[in-house]
Formats: C-alpha cells, sequence, structure tokens
C-alpha cells in the first residue's frame, strides 16, 4: 500500500506552519514561515489576509516537496487556526475588504463597554459562555461592516462573506466553492450559541449583523470539502478543522473529563475538558466547546493569558536583551531569583480572570541592583503566574484538582518557565515528545474522519512523555510569589 499522510496546516498569529504526519503521529516535514504584524495604532493589531493564505501554501507546498511526494500521498489536510481573527471578503472577487483584524485587537473597547453598560453581560454569557470583550469576532465584524464604506448595504444584499481563518483557507483551497467553519471556532466569535448548536438571532440582531454573511457550521472530524483541482494539483479532502487551543487540547489526548493542558505561545491559553455538560464560571473563565465527534459535543473551560511567550519577544525586539529568543533562558538562570522584580505584561489588557480591557503593562521593585537578568527572570515567572491565577480559577469552577498539566506551545521548551509552572502549581507538569500538539490534534480529527485512524483507542495509544516536572519549591515559598506578585497587577488596572 502506498504510504499516506496527513497534512496540518497550523496557521498562528505570528507564523504559517504546515506540518505532514505519519500513521504513528511523527512528524516527517515541518516548514514555517513568519508573516507581517501591522499595528496602525495603539491597540490595534491587523494581518493581511492575502499574506496569511500565500505563507500557508508556501509553507504546504515545500512541506510536500521536502518529503518528495506526491499531493495524493496526502489521505486529509486538517487546519487549525488563530482564532477570532476576522476577515470579511467579497464573495464574488474574493478579496478582504479590509485587513484581518487579529483576536489581540482592541478597538472595539469601548462598544463593549457600552454592551456592558446596557445590561447585555448576562445574556451573551448565557448564550455563548464568554465574556463580553473585544478579543472576540462579533464586535469586529460590526466594526467592519459601519467602517468599511459601502460594506453595511453590500452584507444586507449577500455580497459579503464573513469568515475567521479556518474559513478563509477552507475559501481559498476550494476556490470560492465552500463557505464552512467548524463548531470550535464559531464558538469564539460571541455569535454562536453553544446550548442550541446554531448561529443566535438574538444575538445577531443585537450587533446588527446579517445571517447571510456568516458561514456553514460543521463538527470536526468529518469532509468539510475538497481542495480544487488547482490548488495542491490534486483533490484532497479538508477532513478536519478546529480553533488551535481546542486541536491542541485534542492532540495532548486530553480525552476525559478534568484532563487539563497550557499551550505557552504569543499567549498562554489554558484549557480543561469539562465532559458532556458546559461548566458555568464564576470566576471570568469561558466556558467553550472542546470539539464535536460522532455528533456528541465535549466542552471545555478556558482561561486566556493575552501576552505570554510575547513578552520574551518584546525583551527580544523592544529592550534588545538578546537577538534570539532561546537565549532568555541562559540570561534568566544567570540569577537566583527575580531580585525582587515582578512584571505584569498587560500589554494588551488583561485576559482572564480579571478582563481589564484598560489595564497597562507594570515592571516593579526596580532597585539600582536589578540586571537585564533579573527582568528577564521576572518575565518568564510572569506567564507562569498569569497561567497560575488562571488555573486557581479553574479548579475553583469546576471543583477539579488539576494533578497533572500537559504542556506545548514554543516557549515550553524552557525549563526554567516549565519548572516554575510546576512550582506555582505545585503539581506535576508533562511535557510530550510532540511539542506541536495543535497540529497533531486537527491531524488527529482529519485522519479519523477518512478511516486513516481507525480510532480513538489507536492515536491515544501515540501520546509519549518527553520530560515530566515536579515541584521543588515550598508550597508557603510558591503562594508568597503569588501573593507578591497578585500586589502588582492590582497597580496595573
Amino acid at each position: 500500500m502506498k504510504k499516506k499522510y496527513i497534512l496540518a496546516l497550523d496557521q498562528g498569529t505570528t507564523t504559517s506552519k504546515a506540518i505532514l504526519f505519519d500513521r504513528q503521529g511523527k512528524i516527517c516535514a515541518i516548514v514555517q514561515k513568519e508573516y507581517k504584524q501591522i499595528y496602525p495604532k495603539p491597540g490595534w493589531v491587523e494581518h493581511d489576509p492575502v499574506d496569511i493564505w500565500s505563507t500557508q501554501m508556501a509553507v504546504a507546498s515545500e512541506a510536500i516537496a521536502r518529503l518528495g511526494i506526491s499531493p495524493g500521498a496526502i489521505a486529509g489536510i486538517g487546519i487549525s487556526n488563530q482564532r477570532e481573527t476576522t476577515i470579511i471578503w467579497n464573495r464574488k472577487t474574493g478579496k478582504p475588504i479590509y485587513n484581518a483584524i487579529v483576536w489581540q485587537d482592541h478597538r472595539t473597547a469601548e462598544y463593549c463597554d457600552q454592551l456592558k453598560a446596557e445590561g447585555n453581560t448576562e445574556l451573551i454569557k448565557e448564550k455563548t459562555g464568554l465574556e463580553v470583550d473585544a478579543y472576540f469576532s462579533a464586535t469586529k465584524i460590526k466594526w467592519l461592516l459601519d467602517n468599511v464604506k459601502g460594506a453595511r448595504k453590500k452584507a444586507g444584499a449577500g455580497e459579503l462573506a464573513f469568515g475567521t481563518v479556518d474559513t478563509w483557507l477552507i475559501w481559498k483551497l476550494t476556490q470560492g466553492k465552500d463557505h464552512l467553519t467548524d463548531i470550535t471556532n464559531a464558538s469564539r466569535t460571541m455569535l454562536f450559541n453553544i446550548n442550541t448548536l446554531k448561529w443566535d438571532e438574538e444575538l445577531l440582531r443585537l450587533l446588527d449583523i446579517p445571517e447571510k454573511i456568516l458561514p456553514e457550521v460543521k463538527s470536526n472530524s468529518t469532509v468539510f470539502a475538497h481542495t480544487s483541482g488547482k490548488i495542491l494539483l490534486d483533490r484532497i479532502p479538508i477532513c478536519g478543522v478546529a480553533g488551535d487551543q481546542q486541536a491542541a487540547l485534542f492532540g495532548q489526548m486530553c480525552l476525559r473529563r478534568g484532563m487539563a493542558k497550557n499551550t505557552y505561545g504569543t499567549g498562554c491559553f489554558l484549557m480543561m475538558n469539562t465532559g458532556d455538560k458546559p461548566i458555568r464560571s464564576n470566576h471570568s473563565l469561558l466556558t467553550t466547546i472542546a470539539w464535536q465527534l460522532n455528533g456528541k459535543v465535549t466542552y471545555a473551560l478556558e482561561g486566556s493569558v493575552f501576552v505570554g511567550g510575547a513578552v520574551v519577544q518584546w525583551l527580544r525586539d523592544g529592550l534588545g536583551f538578546f537577538r534570539d529568543s532561546a537565549k532568555v533562558e541562559r540570561l534568566a538562570s544567570s540569577v537566583e531569583d527575580n531580585g525582587g522584580v515582578y512584571f505584569v505584561p498587560a500589554f494588551t489588557g488583561l485576559g482572564a480572570p480579571w478582563w481589564q480591557q484598560q489595564a497597562k503593562g507594570v515592571i516593579y521593585g526596580l532597585t539600582r541592583g536589578t540586571t537585564s537578568a533579573h527582568i528577564a527572570r521576572a518575565a518568564l515567572e510572569s506567564i507562569a503566574l498569569q497561567s497560575y491565577a488562571v488555573m486557581d480559577a479553574m479548579e475553583k469552577d469546576s471543583g477539579i484538582r488539576i494533578k497533572n498539566l500537559r504542556v506545548d506551545g514554543g516557549a515550553a521548551v524552557n525549563n526554567l518557565l516549565i519548572q516554575f509552572q510546576s512550582d506555582m502549581l505545585q503539581a506535576k507538569v508533562e511535557r510530550p515528545e510532540v511539542l506541536e500538539t495543535t497540529a497533531l490534534g486537527v491531524a488527529y480529527l482529519a485522519g479519523l474522519a477518512v478511516g486513516f485512524w481507525k480510532d480513538i483507542a489507536e492515536i491515544e495509544g501515540q501520546w509519549s512523555l518527553e520530560r515530566a516536572f515536579n515541584p521543588v519549591m515550598t508550597k508557603s515559598k510558591a503562594r508568597q510569589l503569588y501573593a507578591n506578585w497578585h500586589e502588582v497587577v492590582e497597580k496595573a488596572f
């Protein structure tokens, strides 16, 4: 039998990535490419949708070429993507009406405050599981329709299409034939009812968004569409789609209630499987859909840290502490502790469990003896401290103690960071051999849809541990460090 592969397209906030996996879940080829970040005004973050598409196609083609296979050897394509990022395009021309508005963008913060002031918080949370925040797609869609000349009229006439990045890629891969999304990406728009599993008419009226611009919603592991014969020179099934964090939860094989993972990327995203019923958060976490398989929905609690690995990029690009982000661990390890320096990297506000859109970054405790190493260490600690705040809220909401946490993402290779995370959580932290769990998760979803893997039992056995981290810090010291840092968080508001 001819050897087959699954192609995972992992479209992230700063890079487009393509990975080819074999039947053992091993990486056979991986290519990634950074693309331009656009900052038109303070608090505004955009991407060129054409850059997203062109870089994604470039890495896919190169991955196939590197492995020396024909497109016919690809059994299916899985797509994972940065969630909430919003694109609207003309159905006839296929051209975007404006840049993609990225999930980090805060231009609609005032409108969100208005929605809250008008008493819509409970309505939106009950229907969508989400907080009212500029983070999600809905207010970005409204902004585009209100601010791009002629957009609202064209939307009303059915001439425009909205999509998160998965929808945009499917549209391009099928050359405009299919306008589709999956249930996890839909659940992050602030327009999708996670109880009825449908676009919510009341929310659409509230935000003045015409339903005809929205894509059709499908489950995560099914044949969505086929690539056009001109794209990748073959008709390949697109058969697995999920938002990046849900894909990572699946890739980490967090298949049972209470299992949790944290992805350390540009931001940090902690997610816990809560089973077949949504748990309402009393600590400002998000209730979201983890996946839908064979008609059955699994829910999750999630907390988002807006600035995770991005704080290391800032030390590199903004302060010039080092040229290569990988060098942050050596710098931070050159001092025994943070020297009393605490960092709250609220560059784009604070996410869960605070949801303070107007918060600003703070570095506190500077003395004449403070060095770049102390600041670097405080920066790494801030990633784990923000994540711990989310974990603490998650345990309170779910009533489930996190006994071990599975980690992934680019910053998870940093041993100092992950050890500190174990210390803060006072629990085991597990790092798998395959850190590309977002791509792996969506590859699994795609492969299950076309019989590449027989069932979940087959893939569950493929998860393997690279290293486990256990707490070495005393519980009292960990709690004191967190208390000190939490005092500084108050100064950021």
